[in-house]
């Protein structure tokens, strides 16, 4: 098990499904689960990208 934030958020996930993880590491985190280990630059990316269309979603409402 490991803690990962997420914007913020902290939660529990399991990592059971990946090997050789160390701190500090990004992965890709779905219904709990680590499911990949991912490119720092990438997963900083991602979030940007779910960020813009969180705030697309805001400005239709």
């Amino acid at each position: 098990m490991a803690v990962v934030s997420i914007d913020g958020i902290s939660l529990e996930i399991s990592i059971a499904l990946i090997d050789e993880l160390e701190v500090g590491d990004c992965v890709l985190v779905h219904v709990g689960y680590a499911l990949a280990k991912i490119d720092p630059t990438e997963a900083k990316r991602t979030l940007e990208l779910l960020q813009e269309l969180g705030s697309e979603g805001e400005r239709r409402s």
